[in-house]
């Protein structure tokens, strides 16, 4: 009889079981719900790891594969998906008329001082792909899992670190606003090079108070 192959005892080879919905390498699914965590800010993946384990995120999967595992081995997981630098696919046509786009495009860029909400840009980074120490970037990501992940901060299904800033900002947007954002994000191709922006410098204060800003 054949000897079995061997498997690599590497976080790598374990981590392979995350491909099944995350894409290869962390790349995000084609079906629009699993997202990239390739790249993402190791404190922002780790963040996520603890808020499944501890109950402010519900999903019966990843609940599942994180309620075993401590700390320290959290830690390595957020620290190897933060760590590839892989190329992203070309983002799909924007599906909207031409008044949601320019909407889109000022509530990711500008905000809209009226009602008091910030730019996506002023936390998530000037070229919206993320923020170190642990805020993600939104470019890159299918439109479904935004207006997913914007409607559980809306009634309360996602939870982050308090004061929970994304819940404050999710419950301000109307259901106009929610599409036209998330229609312009999904829409934008990721800079060539584009790199996650540095941590606030001293003194630099975001334009919210976000617990989920830094890594615990």
């Amino acid at each position: 009889m054949a000897a079995p192959a061997k498997i690599e005892d590497t976080l790598a080879a374990r981590l392979a079981a995350c491909s099944t919905c995350h894409g290869a390498q962390g790349r995000a699914a084609p079906d629009g719900y699993h997202p990239r965590i390739a790249g993402k800010p190791a404190g922002y993946v780790y963040n996520q790891l603890l808020n499944f384990r501890e109950g402010r995120r519900a999903y019966g999967p990843m609940v599942s594969l994180v309620a075993p595992l401590p700390d320290a081995y959290l830690r390595e997981i957020a620290a190897h998906y933060a760590a590839l630098e892989l190329p992203y696919a070309a983002p799909p046509p924007a599906q909207a008329d031409a008044a949601t786009l320019p909407r889109g495009r000022q509530l990711a860029l500008q905000g809209d001082a009226a009602r008091q909400l910030p730019a996506c840009s002023s936390c998530h980074g000037p070229t919206l792909t993320g923020r170190l120490p642990a805020t993600p970037g939104l470019l890159g990501l299918p439109r479904d899992y935004l207006i997913g992940q914007l409607g559980a901060w809306r009634n309360g299904q996602r939870r982050a670190h308090e004061p929970d800033c994304m819940a404050s900002i999710a419950r301000q947007l109307s259901p106009e606003d929610l599409g036209a954002v998330t229609a312009w994000l999904a829409s934008q191709p990721v800079p060539a090079g584009a790199r996650v922006a540095a941590a606030p410098a001293a003194g630099e204060a975001l334009p919210m108070k976000c617990g989920s800003a830094v890594a615990p």
